[in-house]
């Protein structure tokens, strides 16, 4: 059987951080989600309570 591989960086899973190879792997992970760089697509519409207005400055920007 092949040896697992971990899911950020591809190098041999450590059973105490499984799926990762290592605590800074795990963290990168959790940041992506923390950041939305991961998102779970879906064909239902924003919530309107989800959707931020767009303010302009005082000067127009």
């Amino acid at each position: 059987m092949a040896e697992k591989k971990c899911l950020v960086c591809g190098k041999p899973r450590e059973q105490e951080f499984r799926p990762f190879c290592s605590k800074r792997c795990a963290d990168l992970d959790l940041g992506r989600w923390f950041n939305e760089s991961y998102r779970v697509p879906t064909d239902e519409p924003p919530d309107s309570a989800d959707i931020v207005p767009f303010e302009r400055n005082e000067d127009g920007e």
